[in-house]
């Protein structure tokens, strides 16, 4: 089931970067496809061996990891979910260093560098990242852009027979990466509180960060919901969009945005079964937001992604910044978007050297120059033209 889309883009720039360093890792969330992507690209390495470190007779090969790293010193050897085993990483120096060679290693790990910290203090300047989400929108077809918002990325909950056997598939999702990934990863945290704080999340998603609320709701301090937040961010399951502030002279909202960055596991927090329901529920301009948003950034990942918001009301939803350009993006739901006067305050107090109207519209179109009302796939088949 899982092959149906290939993911050409990521196995390129997969076997480009295993060409040129020592070890690479694919980061990201359970289930984005990592196994498979990895699996895909050792067939081409002649004697390639893949462990799954999850898996005790997988496990019990690397007890003696010199012994068996120096057994395999010509293959590509494949670790998956290395950061259940993080005394490797000390291991991998100093095999890495012996054999003087590129495409050595390639590590798969369901957290974030920071979360892989040992990776960065050990290998550094020998291991290269290759962050991987779930599906994006260029790589579904352009006719199941709704089955795609609604069911979100994940693999097996947008290739699911239906709509119901998806939602139920992220319900058994969310339970599993509570109970199971967190306990795992050192954090003793009570999975039904942090269910709580993730569907508060959802409730209030794309807003800005309020701590000491959702710490009184929950009977924690403000200091401890931030680190909750933290940890979801760095197992990829929210997004924190920090305030553009460099260069602003007006008052602005300093604290950070918050979303859910896959739109299936959102909805499945707030019950949306089908695209109906999503229509009709209050999420869902702040849904289409978090789509465009997550996808922009995915697509974008030098550029730096920030939020606007001065305290008299202007606001943009999206400022990507890089090299001092600016570009500003406001998300809009609706089939015929109308920018407010607030949107184009906003340009002004930044500077936007350009900015871009996304809303569901057949074609793009000029509002006046430098602003462009276009859909998110237009914009990103573009990428190389606007950006």
């Amino acid at each position: 089931m899982l092959g149906l889309i290939e993911r050409i883009q990521l196995q390129n720039r997969l076997k480009e970067l295993l060409e040129n360093y020592p070890a690479v890792a694919i980061l990201g969330a359970r289930q984005v496809g990592k196994s498979t992507l990895a699996k895909q690209i050792i067939e081409l390495f002649k004697g390639a061996v893949y462990l799954d470190l999850q898996l005790p007779k997988d496990l019990n090969k690397v007890s003696d990891p010199e012994a068996f790293f120096r057994f395999n010193d010509r293959a590509l050897i494949c670790l998956d979910e290395i950061q259940y085993t993080p005394n490797l990483f000390s291991v991998l120096r100093g095999v890495i260093d012996e054999r003087q060679r590129n495409g050595q290693f390639l590590i798969l790990g369901s957290a974030s560098r920071d979360l892989i910290r040992q990776s960065s203090e050990t290998l550094a300047g020998r291991l290269a990242f290759l962050d991987m989400g779930p599906f994006n929108c260029l790589e579904v077809d352009e006719e199941k852009f709704y089955q795609h918002w609604l069911r979100g990325g994940y693999p097996r909950s947008f290739l699911a027979k239906n709509d119901r056997l998806s939602l139920e598939w992220r319900n058994n999702y969310i339970r599993t990466f509570l109970e199971r990934d967190i306990p795992q990863l050192g954090f003793n945290i009570p999975a039904q509180t942090l269910h709580r704080l993730w569907k508060m999340l959802a409730h209030s998603q794309g807003q800005t960060l309020n701590s000491s609320k959702l710490g009184a709701n929950l009977g924690k301090t403000a200091h401890t919901i931030k680190n909750y937040i933290d940890l979801l961010q760095q197992t990829f399951i929210v997004r924190k969009l920090e305030p553009y502030i460099e260069n602003v002279k007006k008052r602005v909202i300093k604290s950070p945005k918050i979303y859910i960055r896959d739109t299936g596991l959102l909805h499945a927090h707030l019950g949306i079964e089908n695209i109906n329901e999503l229509f009709g529920h209050p999420i869902y301009g702040a849904s289409f937001e978090s789509y465009i948003v997550e996808n922009i950034c995915h697509h974008l990942p030098h550029w730096n992604p920030f939020f606007y918001r001065s305290s008299y009301g202007a606001e943009l939803d999206l400022v990507l910044e890089k090299a001092g350009k600016i570009i500003a993006i406001e998300i809009k739901s609706s089939t015929a978007p109308k920018p407010s006067k607030g949107f184009w305050i906003a340009c002004d107090d930044i500077g936007a050297d350009k900015a871009h109207i996304i809303a569901p519209v057949d074609q793009a179109y000029p509002v006046k120059n430098g602003v462009t009302v276009t859909n998110l796939h237009s914009l990103l088949q573009s990428v190389s033209q606007i950006f």
